[in-house]
């Protein structure tokens, strides 16, 4: 029985594309929706902080050398989508099926392998982030009802459960696309948490009068202490930036013609 693609827009019309699933609807737009809830997650949270390890100099290129390898690995994979044409070859719906087809069975499972650890540490990055931004919140309120002098530690065993109990239920949803206020609540959030970090920015340059920070980054004790922290936030920048566990699925959701891959690499640009 013939799976649909949990990201797949389908129409009423009865219309089948040439695979024999119903036609898709996806459009430049929509693919552009779905590459920014992708991409502006709780990755963007720490990009502030690395940067500051980075200074003006390291920061904003390590930002766009990722930048610059995203968007060419999008170019790459994008005319995965079908094979041995990219434009009238046979669909791969997702990131292993693209695998299979180009590299063959054993490299399949290999990359396999390593889709699910890279799914389970994400899954665990966010968790931590769930905790840690549920204890700060909760910090904060202290301080301001008991003032900073008050003892306000708070445990993040409680706010993991929550998360995973809330991660629960929404793997029951058999289909995001049936269930529209789950795409429109992340992107809300995601647009909402990235313009509270811009305020916040502005708010202190403007408070300071200039722009804190320094072209090599922050100072620390050691040569050894200071490496550490620029891999670690070179870490967080490239976490923050791919998106190729959805890249395929986000594409198997666009109208052709105008041929899905011209579509998707405009949206990833």
């Amino acid at each position: 029985m013939d799976v649909k693609n949990s990201l797949q827009l389908t129409t009423t019309s009865g219309a089948y594309d040439d695979d024999g699933r119903p036609k898709r609807t996806g459009n430049l737009q929509s693919a552009v929706a779905h590459i920014i809830t992708a991409v502006i997650g709780s990755g963007v949270l720490s990009l502030a902080w690395s940067i500051s390890q980075l200074g003006w100099i390291g920061g904003p290129i390590a930002l766009l050398c990722c930048a610059i390898a995203t968007y060419v690995s999008s170019c790459l994979l994008a005319d995965c989508y079908r094979n041995p044409d990219s434009v009238t070859g046979k669909r791969n719906y997702s990131f292993m099926d693209a695998v299979r087809v180009n590299l063959g069975e054993k490299r399949t499972y290999a990359v396999g392998f390593l889709q699910i650890v890279s799914l389970y540490v994400t899954c665990i990055a966010y968790v931590i982030t769930t905790a840690t931004s549920m204890r700060a919140i909760m910090r904060s309120n202290c301080y301001h009802e008991e003032g900073h002098n008050a003892p306000c530690k708070y445990g993040g065993n409680v706010y993991m459960m929550l998360f995973g109990l809330v991660q629960v239920v929404m793997s029951f949803i058999p289909d995001l696309h049936s269930m529209v206020w789950v795409s429109v609540v992340a992107t809300i959030m995601s647009f909402a948490y990235s313009s509270i970090g811009l305020g916040l920015g502005l708010a202190t340059v403007i408070k300071n009068g200039r722009f804190m920070g320094s072209m090599t980054g922050v100072q620390t004790a050691t040569v050894a202490d200071k490496i550490w922290l620029i891999f670690q936030a070179l870490g967080d920048i490239s976490f923050s930036y791919p998106y190729s566990m959805l890249f395929l699925e986000i594409q198997d959701t666009l109208e052709s013609p105008p041929a899905e891959n011209k579509t998707m690499k405009k949206a990833s640009m």
